[in-house]
């Protein structure tokens, strides 16, 4: 088992809010019995509307208690509501939390009357969650949220005037990675909350190295709220803001708060060789002792280049693989191997990682092109003949390191397809003497097949997410094994003094990790605990050994009551659940069975939520009788992959849009048109945002502005002739003002002509004319009622569109449109509606469901710290046909661009055609 086992992070999203779950995500959800679209519950939740009663709903209390002791995370998330309504409300409770964490208890009390969720054999709970989706009434599921987190929902019918607590715990082994522990709250109250807290507690008895908090959210106002205090091993990090303190702005209701609230930490590792807590019979050893030199590496890469691996994939694997060669290091060796069906090598052999063979290197991974199928067997198989030849000839540092990288998009479909066959050849040819670390690049990958065949050699698998950001991801896989500091670690104890030992041999201990493993005393016998640890360093063989003994925790926390006094054995519970679960995996068939039956059993046990089991909570009765049961279940990897391949099946207009290149343009376009519709082109992704501005006629936007080179571009709306049978009143733009201070240039454009003032003297054009304009700073060429093309003096170059609209129409008018065309000559600082977008946006879409319109599905969109509900739909590009347009596909962002754009529409306003206020 690899070192990577203290590699990963403490992810929690708590928010609490008033509205539908559809339009606002969070903890607190109130919606009105009357108003209820009738959907069944789960997803199509989503689109439920918005009580008229919502505002007799006081949501008054959302808190939030973490307290960490020796790495051990034990997290407390209550929301308090009270309905003052005349009528019952439907409240919805929604917490984010970490994949990797396990519920253990969640309660619900309403008029002092408490509902506890009841932990099963999942097969038991089977019944109840059945005889739910047959009612068509589940109330609530835990479902995959992004790539980190899951969701938990449930929602509970209130009477009038009466009070409701939710109370959810979940428990997690924090796991140090590249040298800290990460603490991450996600806060999304959407409304100002009485009484609102975030409370960290970190007791780590060995000392704390460092501590740091901060958010997102954070403004220079709200900063000295953050509560900090350390002491030698303690800390304490809290966050309250009053309610006025939460206001957006002096005459608004929004919050400020809204986005990640991050805890980092570390523990003093000088002192000691190790750290070991013994607690109420059980022990904990955690080992990563500071300052050991770097193992050398020989690792080979290899490479899928088949047909699928095409476009955006094999540009970021490229990326990624220019990155790591530049932070091998000389004393590393390397090969690269690419395939598809045929298998390709950089050279026969590894090389050590000199300039002029990473030069080389580079050189050669540049030039990777997918094409064919995909050939995993016997790539993987090239890869370790290289080492194990290498290895015969002595080519290779004898105290050193040997890996296989694989990184794969898909299944294997050329050569041996076997997936059970490749494993048990790849495992054979391995013999234990090599790691194997799988990387699985996007959806379409058998995940279950890479984790299985990595487990089985010394490695891990990693899945590595479609999106903007997959190179990064890329190269933060390869950071948290490019240093090996120990290989084959062996943590002894007295086989007469423990029992029920969880795993207690590591392949290797990479920099930043950190082992741990656990047990039960026998006895609870001190006297006879003496702990060696043997492992194989950079030039000799690694020993330490000592007598271990139980820590006073009354003279280390004088000042506590109680601190999760049973936390060793729940960690050892959590860490021993864990590893039985990937045993149950990858191991013989009588392994598997044993490992299932005792995970099954101490999940039961310790009441934990797990792969095995689920919890049920028997809601209160409603006036129409017995509520259905709530069902919670606790995801696997694969079923999280699963998930998201249903969706793209479930909607398949969705699923068509991979790739787009049919719709969307070779460079990003930024577009405003209609009324007014913004347009994001983003072909890099194959993809596409949007979002409308709604305001009142005659307002006035900044759309760019870039005080560098000194660019500005405003727009002002038009409304309808006369408001239409149907009361909706649209807006357009129907003139821009366009200025380049430092050449001089200022252009006025609108429905009826074109004003271009340059140094003073100034030319006007009708639509009705053709012409071409060449100035010493700006070019225009105007087509006759249809477009205006704007060349700014080496900068960007704008289109204006021309909308000609019969005049005697009784309600529409002539409009504009404006596109943005070379926005990347634009500098990081640019700005405005659309000026913000314009050097990329990362974002990324998961949880597909039903949308109002069965062709339109809705989908949740996490982007600048928030999460969205988004929309499916079209927007038109009308640069190939003014009249008609072109249908883009895109996720459509409600609310004026909410949470999309940076702050509110209204922020954007400005005074004048030509004024930055």
């Amino acid at each position: 088992m690899s070192g990577l086992q203290g590699v990963g992070l403490l992810l929690l999203w708590v928010s609490a809010c008033l509205g539908p779950p559809g339009l606002v995500r969070g903890a607190l959800v109130i919606s009105g019995d009357q108003e209820a679209l009738q959907e069944p519950r789960g997803a199509a939740k989503s689109l439920q509307k918005r009580s008229t009663n919502e505002d007799m709903v006081e949501v008054y209390s959302v808190r939030l208690d973490c307290t960490v002791m020796s790495r051990f995370a034990h997290t407390v998330m209550t929301s308090k509501a009270l309905n003052r309504a005349n009528s019952s409300q439907e409240i919805f409770f929604e917490v984010d939390l970490p994949k990797t964490a396990f519920i253990a208890n969640f309660s619900m009390e309403i008029d002092g009357q408490v509902y506890v969720g009841d932990i099963k054999e999942k097969e038991k709970a089977k019944k109840q969650y059945e005889k739910a989706v047959s009612s068509g009434r589940t109330a609530g599921l835990v479902k995959a949220s992004g790539r980190k987190m899951e969701k938990f929902s449930v929602s509970v019918n209130i009477a009038a005037e009466s009070n409701v607590t939710f109370i959810l715990t979940y428990e997690e082994l924090l796991q140090r990675k590249l040298g800290r522990y990460e603490i991450l709250t996600r806060v999304k109250p959407k409304q100002r909350v009485q009484e609102f807290q975030i409370v960290t507690n970190i007791y780590e008895p060995k000392g704390i190295s460092y501590v740091d908090a901060h958010a997102t959210f954070l403004s220079n106002e709200l900063l000295p709220l953050v509560d900090k205090r350390v002491t030698d091993n303690k800390a304490h990090i809290s966050f309250s803001p009053t309610m006025e303190e939460q206001r957006k702005c002096p005459d608004c209701e929004g919050t400020l708060i809204d986005g990640d609230f991050l805890v980092t930490y570390d523990v003093n590792r000088a002192k000691s060789q190790w750290d070991i807590q013994i607690v109420n019979g059980y022990f904990v050893h955690f080992f990563a002792p500071p300052d050991l030199p770097r193992v050398p590496k020989n690792v080979v890469f290899v490479i899928d280049r088949s047909g699928s691996m095409s476009g955006q994939k094999m540009a970021q694997t490229r990326e990624a693989m220019l990155a790591i060669l530049k932070d091998l290091h000389e004393d590393d060796h390397f090969a690269i191997i690419q395939f598809d069906d045929s298998i390709d090598s950089w050279k026969e052999s590894l090389t050590k990682a000199t300039k002029e063979n990473l030069d080389e290197a580079m050189k050669y991974v540049s030039r990777i092109v997918d094409s064919g199928s995909t050939n995993i067997n016997d790539a993987v198989l090239r890869g370790v003949n290289m080492l194990v030849k290498d290895r015969q000839e002595e080519k290779l540092p004898e105290r050193s390191i040997d890996m296989i990288i694989l990184l794969t998009d898909g299944m294997p479909n050329a050569g041996e397809s076997n997936i059970g066959k490749i494993q048990t050849n790849v495992h054979s040819a391995m013999g234990g003497n090599m790691s194997l670390f799988c990387l699985g690049f996007g959806n379409d990958v058998e995940y279950s097949f890479l984790d299985v065949m990595s487990k089985q050699n010394k490695g891990m698998a990693r899945r590595i997410y479609e999106g903007s950001d997959a190179a990064i991801q890329l190269q933060g896989f390869y950071e948290e094994v490019a240093s090996p500091l120990l290989l084959e670690v062996d943590l002894r104890y007295p086989e007469n003094a423990v029992d029920s030992l969880t795993t207690n041999h590591y392949s290797q201990l990479f920099n930043g990790s950190e082992i741990v493993v656990a047990g039960r005393l026998i006895d609870n016998d001190l006297d006879n605990f003496m702990v060696e640890v043997f492992a194989q360093g950079f030039d000799e063989d690694f020993k330490v050994q000592g007598q271990a003994s139980a820590e006073d925790w009354d003279v280390l926390y004088p000042d506590e009551e109680y601190i999760f006094g049973d936390f060793t054995e729940r960690l050892w519970a959590y860490l021993t659940i864990q590893q039985l679960l990937e045993t149950s995996k990858s191991g013989t068939p009588e392994e598997k069975s044993n490992a299932t039956a005792k995970a099954l059993d101490m999940s039961l046990q310790y009441s934990f939520v797990t792969p095995l089991t689920s919890m049920v909570v028997t809601k209160p009765d409603t006036e129409d009788g017995p509520d259905s049961p709530f069902i919670a279940d606790k995801l696997t990897e694969e079923q999280r992959q699963k998930e998201e391949r249903v969706g793209y099946q479930r909607y398949p207009q969705v699923a068509a849009l991979r790739p787009l290149s049919n719709y969307y343009h070779s460079t990003p376009t930024y577009l405003v048109d209609g009324d007014p519709h913004f347009l994001i082109e983003l072909p890099e992704r194959d993809d596409a945002l949007c979002f409308n501005i709604n305001n009142k006629p005659g307002t006035i936007f900044n759309l760019v502005r870039d005080p560098i080179p000194g660019i500005l571009v405003n727009g002002e709306t038009i409304g309808e002739k006369m408001i239409p049978p149907d009361g909706q009143i649209n807006t357009y733009f129907w003139r821009f003002g366009i200025v380049h201070q430092f050449l001089g240039v200022r252009l006025e454009v609108s429905t009826q002509d074109i004003v271009v003032l340059q140094d003073g003297k100034q030319v006007k054009l009708l639509w009705s004319d053709n012409a071409s304009v060449k100035g010493t700073n700006v070019d225009l060429l105007l087509t006759k009622d249809r477009s205006l093309t704007v060349t700014l003096k080496d900068s960007v170059k704008f289109v204006v569109l021309l909308h000609k609209v019969w005049a005697k129409h009784p309600y529409h008018r002539d409009y504009l449109g404006f596109y943005t065309l070379d926005s990347h000559l634009l500098s990081p600082v640019v700005h405005g509606l659309l000026g913000q977008f314009y050097h990329g946006i990362e974002y990324e879409v998961s949880e597909l469901r039903p949308g109002e319109v069965p062709e339109k599905p809705d989908a949740t969109m996490y982007v600048k710290g928030r999460e969205l509900n988004v929309t499916r739909g079209w927007q038109r590009d009308f640069r190939k046909d003014v009249k008609n347009g072109e249908n883009v596909p895109c996720w459509f962002v409600h609310s004026n661009g909410t949470g999309l754009i940076d702050g509110d529409a209204t922020d954007y306003v400005v005074s004048g055609l030509f004024k930055t206020v």
